[in-house]
């Protein structure tokens, strides 16, 4: 299993833009130093919290700064872009990062930012469709002309083909709704199931995988968990007690933005202390420790009927900055390496050793005594003999 965060992002209005913007970024980079797999970065134009309008152009510092996290557009909003002009970005960021970049594909969130474009709400998943459809047509290489409400394609084809072969990571945002599986499926690609961790997202993980399987092999595709990632929002600390104390700097916040984004809310209630007890009854996000982290991923695995690729954080500021990078650093010094079978044999290695009693340490006291011995042997035949 991989590891990586979906980063909207997340930043309470009040707070200065530059220097959030400027954590995201040290965030990735931190990431990449303890050893998370990738990680997704949001696009939106309005509402004030989630800022970053151009993942790709925040992807390309990122880049410059890292050296092994791949990372992701989490995600494109297909109806606002021109699909030759997304898919030719993609490809350049491909060749610029030596084949970091992922492609994510969605409708768009913020219906605000549809309002704006003069898209109306419920053509932006038949839009979305449209335009993954020739993205996904061009980077295979093939001359698209189409005609959509959304754009128009004429003889079109990307002058460069990615520098991945055959092609970078693409995958398709899923909640509630059936069109990201059938996305996934129809074009063969992975899927990013957003709303895993909350109850009606993950009573919905084995059918989203069913409708995935499905559609692929109508399309003459194979549905891959490897490139299913499931996301789910956490905050750890060495307790309990202390995640929950942490997270009263701006759960109250999210929660509160959240009332006018989505029908119904990922966490409900208006002070901290009243969220942090909704939680614990829903149970959407792990607020606690690394063992209810790895617990609710594996909760995740069963739910899923056959496991998943990745998991991925949602990314959230609930924590102080402080506070927030240690939770980064508990999962990865805690929850990865239980998820990718690097603890078995280093156990092994040390329960030898110490189920060994004093046998090696015998051996070192023994291997010692007689170097001195030898010592104390050579010097004496190294001395002159009584007479000569």
């Amino acid at each position: 299993m991989r590891f990586g965060n979906f980063m909207a992002p997340f930043h309470a209005v009040g707070h200065n833009p530059t220097l959030a913007l400027e954590r995201d970024l040290e965030l990735i980079v931190t990431m990449d130093r303890l050893g998370f797999h990738e990680a997704w970065v949001g696009e939106h134009h309005s509402a004030g919290f989630e800022i970053i309008a151009s993942p790709e152009v925040f992807i390309g510092i990122a880049a410059e700064r890292t050296k092994h996290i791949k990372l992701g557009t989490g995600v494109s909003s297909l109806p606002y872009h021109h699909p030759l002009l997304l898919a030719d970005r993609m490809v350049l960021l491909d060749h610029l990062t030596r084949g970091r970049v992922m492609l994510g594909c969605g409708p768009g969130q913020l219906t605000s930012d549809a309002h704006m474009l003069g898209i109306p709400a419920d053509e932006q998943r038949p839009r979305m469709e449209q335009c993954l459809e020739a993205i996904m047509r061009l980077l295979r290489g093939e001359t698209v002309t189409m005609q959509t409400d959304g754009f128009t394609l004429q003889d079109a084809r990307l002058q460069l083909r990615p520098y991945s072969d055959p092609c970078f990571d693409v995958a398709v945002a899923a909640s509630f709704s059936p069109t990201g599986p059938r996305g996934a499926g129809a074009h063969g690609i992975g899927m990013l199931s957003i709303a895993a961790t909350a109850k009606q997202g993950m009573d919905l993980l084995a059918q989203h995988w069913n409708t995935w399987e499905e559609v692929a092999l109508e399309h003459g595709h194979v549905a891959d968990r490897s490139k299913w990632r499931l996301v789910g929002p956490m905050h750890l600390a060495e307790t309990r007690e202390q995640a929950e104390r942490d997270v009263e700097y701006g759960i109250a916040q999210f929660s509160n933005y959240f009332k006018h984004i989505l029908p119904a809310g990922p966490v409900q209630g208006e002070t901290p202390a009243e969220i942090v007890a909704n939680n614990r009854e829903t149970e959407f996000a792990v607020i606690g420790t690394p063992e209810d982290a790895v617990a609710k991923i594996e909760e995740l695995v069963e739910a899923s009927d056959g496991g998943f690729g990745a998991f991925l954080l949602f990314d959230h500021d609930w924590a102080p900055p402080a506070a927030k990078l240690r939770s980064y650093e508990l999962f990865a010094e805690c929850v990865i390496p239980h998820f990718t079978d690097q603890l078995p044999s280093v156990a092994a290695s040390y329960d030898w050793i110490v189920g060994s009693g004093t046998e090696f340490v015998d051996r070192a006291a023994h291997a010692i005594g007689k170097a001195i011995e030898d010592h104390a042997a050579e010097r004496q035949a190294d001395q002159p003999t009584s007479g000569s």
